[in-house]
C-alpha cells in the first residue's frame, strides 16, 4: 500500500485515532513563531531534558527553551511510528516536525523514542547526555501514560479515574456525541489508589533525577519542574480528591524530595500548577471537557485564555527565568492556574453549569473552540493546509 494518504479525522470517545503529518507540523511551527515573537530568555537554561516532549505541556515546554533560549533539547517520549499505510501519531509528527525545524535553525535537538519508565531508557539518556550535551540545567517531567512497568519489580501498574470513598454523579458532556448528560463512576477498588500512584505519582521523577544525579549530569543552579492540575471544586471528587489527587499529592512529595537533592547544587525543583487545557489526557477525564468548554468562553471573554505554548512561555519568562524569585503558594507550588481561578471567571462558569443542556450547549459556552482545540493536537483544523492533498504517511525522526 502506498505511504502516502489522504488522512482525515477518525475520532473514537475522548480520543482521535489519526494524525495529520503536515498540520502538526503547521501546529508545532505555530508555537515556535509564538516564542520566536516573545524577548529572549535573560540568563535562560542551555542544556535541557523534557520527559514527555511530543505533546502539550512537554512539547510546549522543549519549544519554550530551544527558541526562548537557543538551549539543547534531548526530549524522552513514547510515540508509534507509521506502519501497514497508517499514519504516525500525533506525537510522532510533533517531535519530527520540532526536530527538522531546530536543527534548521541551528539548534541542538534530538529524542529518544521508548518507554521512559525503564532503567533502559534512563541509560540510553545518560550516555547520549554524556557524549553530547553539557550538564543540564533544566529538567522537565512531563509524562501522561496510563501504565508504567515498575523497573525494579517488572510488575505493570494502570492508573484510574475513580472517586475515592463513594459514587460521584455530575454533568458531563459527551464529546463523541456532542450530548451533555450525567455520569455517575464508581469508587476506586483496592489497590486502584496504589496503581495509580505507582503511574502517575513522583517516583519515576525521582528515579530519573537519582539516575542523572549518579552519573554527574547536574549543573550548578540546575532546575527540575513537574506540571499539576488542581482545577475548580466541581471536578475535585474525581481529580483532586480522587484515585489522580492521590498522585498529585505524591508528585508534590517528590518534589521537596527532588529539591534537596538539586539544593545541594544551588538548584531547585518545584511543581507547576497549569490551568485546563485541551490535551489527550484531560480530554479522558469526565465532567473536564464541560467545564473546559465553559472555562474558555469566560477567559477569552477577558483577554486571558492561554494554551499549552503561553502557559509554558509565561512560567519561563515570568518564573523561572527573570530576575525575581520563584512566586510559590502556601503548598511551594508556582500557580500558572491564577487566570483560570480568578473569582469572576469562576462565577461565571459555575453560574451557567446548571443550565447547559445538549440544545444550548453551543450558544452558552466555547463548544467550539474546544473541538477545535482537540483536533489541532492531532492535526487538524491548521490554516494553510490541505487537507484533501496525499500526504506522507512515513516522516522519520532522526536517530540520536
Amino acid at each position: 500500500m502506498s505511504s502516502k494518504q489522504v488522512v482525515r479525522p477518525k475520532i473514537r470517545g475522548y480520543i482521535c485515532v489519526s494524525a495529520h503529518p503536515e498540520g502538526c507540523a503547521a501546529h508545532v511551527r505555530e508555537q515556535i513563531a509564538f516564542v520566536k515573537a516573545q524577548p529572549g530568555l535573560k540568563d535562560g537554561p542551555r542544556s535541557v531534558l523534557v520527559i514527555g516532549a511530543s505533546t502539550g505541556y512537554g512539547l510546549a515546554s522543549r519549544i519554550a527553551a530551544a527558541y526562548g533560549s537557543r538551549a539543547a533539547t534531548l526530549g524522552i517520549f513514547f510515540e508509534k511510528p507509521s506502519e501497514n499505510a497508517r499514519p504516525a501519531s500525533a506525537g510522532w509528527y510533533n517531535s519530527a516536525a520540532f526536530e527538522t525545524q531546530a536543527r534548521a535553525d541551528g539548534l541542538w535537538a534530538k529524542s529518544l523514542n521508548g518507554d521512559a519508565f525503564s532503567d533502559e531508557m534512563k541509560a540510553r539518556a545518560i550516555a547520549l547526555i554524556k557524549r553530547e550535551m553539557p550538564k543540564l540545567d533544566l529538567i522537565v517531567y512531563s509524562l501522561a501514560s496510563p501504565r508504567r512497568v515498575d523497573p525494579k519489580t517488572g510488575i505493570a501498574h494502570r492508573s484510574v479515574l475513580k472517586p475515592i470513598g463513594e459514587p460521584f454523579t455530575s454533568k458531563t458532556l459527551d464529546t463523541d456525541r456532542h450530548e451533555v448528560g450525567q455520569i455517575t463512576l464508581a469508587p476506586a477498588e483496592p489497590g486502584d489508589i496504589a496503581n495509580t500512584v505507582k503511574v502517575m505519582g513522583g517516583e519515576d521523577w525521582e528515579q530519573w533525577m537519582d539516575a542523572l544525579d549518579q552519573a554527574d549530569l547536574l549543573a550548578t543552579g540546575c532546575t527540575s519542574v513537574a506540571y499539576s492540575y488542581i482545577g475548580p471544586k466541581v471536578t475535585w471528587p474525581v481529580y483532586k480528591n480522587g484515585t489522580i489527587g492521590r498522585a498529585k499529592e505524591d508528585l508534590e512529595r517528590a518534589a521537596k524530595s527532588i529539591d534537596a537533592l538539586l539544593k545541594l547544587r544551588r538548584g531547585r525543583a518545584f511543581i507547576s500548577v497549569n490551568k485546563a487545557v485541551v490535551t489527550q489526557a484531560s480530554s479522558a477525564i469526565p465532567v473536564v471537557p464541560l467545564y473546559i468548554a465553559l472555562l474558555f468562553k469566560a477567559m477569552k471573554a477577558r483577554g486571558t485564555h492561554e494554551g499549552c505554548i503561553e502557559q509554558a512561555w509565561r512560567l519561563f519568562s515570568t518564573q523561572m527565568y527573570n530576575e525575581n524569585f520563584l512566586d510559590f503558594d502556601d503548598a511551594r507550588r508556582v500557580r500558572l492556574d491564577d487566570w483560570e481561578m480568578r473569582d469572576e471567571v469562576q462565577h461565571e462558569v459555575f453560574a451557567a453549569w446548571p443550565g447547559i443542556t445538549t440544545e444550548n450547549l453551543e450558544a452558552l459556552t466555547d463548544y467550539a473552540g474546544y473541538q477545535a482545540e482537540f483536533l489541532k493536537l492531532f492535526g487538524f483544523g491548521l490554516p494553510n493546509v490541505n487537507y484533501d492533498a496525499e500526504v506522507e504517511l512515513e516522516v522519520p525522526i532522526l536517530p540520536a
